[in-house]
């Protein structure tokens, strides 16, 4: 079959191959790919600032149909609608796997970066990981589950509850998940983005967030103070990986209010206004991936309307088209860009 592997680190690396098809072992599941997300971390994969296991077939988020199940396996048969999870493999010991809290075993292996992924006609992925879709979610929605669930997360971990105000910061295909899973709880949303940020700022209103800003044309701290009495917002989530970003969230925020690290920044070391979340009393969070909690909530927001991920693809492009997948995806015109294989 033909697939997209990162054949070394560094930038580019990235080619069409020919790789073996693999059967499923025991707990195993064969999943024809029918859609494959281009996530962020795919883009840092190819530029060079995010280390896989080369070769590796890369792409985590992905939809498709079981063709095949390894002994063990009952709960999957052929022709069955899944997606899964980006885990392979965890040790199943330490006491983050026991709380459930996959994400952050110190021995898990992902597909797409340590296990081969998505960006292919075939993957095998574990039992344990492989999710059945809904009646009313389709391939091309529920290849963004796994993004869904990664703002899923981030919500939960914040507890955002029914009148609270919350600003996300950045409208990637992150944050106007974050945002419709913020609204779903019944928040009050205000995303943010700048100039170049229009086609997304677009989709925002489209989708129905309730405010929707440009920090450019409009003072998003006067907005806020004004929207909640001068008090601030509830919860920020920094969708952006933008330094700026943190300082402003941290203004923006109310006293004992919480703030959501979502976005990865490009070097690691920031500065960030501790005097704000001392004197304010901030509760400061990060929130890394999703975990298996985090699935069957964000499937079923899709199924029952709550999130419309369609609404979030621009473009599609077969797995040979990386190239200008990634053109769309740098200039600021796609949103979600998804794969297709290619026999």
């Amino acid at each position: 079959m033909k697939a997209l592997v990162k054949t070394e680190l560094g930038f580019g690396n990235l080619e069409v191959q020919e790789r073996e098809t693999a059967a499923p072992g025991p707990d195993q599941v064969k999943i024809k790919v029918k859609y494959a997300g281009i996530c962020g971390s795919d883009i840092h994969t190819y530029e060079g600032h995010y280390k896989v296991a080369v070769p590796v077939t890369l792409g985590h988020e992905f939809s498709g149909e079981v063709v095949e199940v390894g002994e063990g396996v009952t709960d999957f048969k052929p022709g069955d609608r899944v997606t899964s999870e980006t885990t392979f493999y965890v040790c199943g010991e330490c006491e983050y796997c026991k709380s459930g809290d996959y994400n952050l075993c110190n021995h898990r292996k992902g597909l797409g970066t340590q296990q081969d992924g998505g960006f292919a006609n075939y993957l095998i992925a574990r039992k344990d990981s492989v999710h059945h879709l809904p009646e009313h979610v389709d391939y091309q929605s529920a290849a963004m589950t796994e993004p869904l669930a990664c703002t899923h997360h981030a919500v939960e971990k914040t507890q955002v509850k029914k009148g609270d105000v919350v600003v996300v910061l950045g409208p990637g295909p992150i944050g106007l998940f974050t945002a419709q899973v913020a609204k779903s709880r019944g928040a009050e949303v205000i995303i943010t983005g700048l100039n170049n940020d229009k086609v997304r700022l677009d989709k925002a209103e489209e989708i129905g967030i309730d405010h929707v800003v440009n920090i450019q044309e409009q003072d998003l701290k006067a907005f806020v103070d004004e929207l909640t009495d001068g008090y601030g917002a509830d919860v920020v989530f920094e969708c952006s990986g933008a330094v700026p970003a943190t300082h402003q969230g941290l203004d923006l925020l109310r006293k004992k209010g919480h703030y959501c690290q979502v976005g990865i920044f490009a070097d690691s070391k920031i500065n960030f206004d501790m005097e704000k979340v001392i004197q304010k009393e901030i509760q400061v969070v990060g929130s890394r991936s999703q975990k298996s909690a985090d699935w069957e909530p964000s499937l079923e927001l899709m199924n029952n309307g709550s999130v419309d991920a369609k609404a979030l693809v621009t473009h599609e492009f077969d797995i040979t088209q990386w190239e200008e997948a990634y053109d769309k995806i740098k200039s600021g015109e796609a949103i979600k860009v998804l794969l297709t294989p290619v026999d």
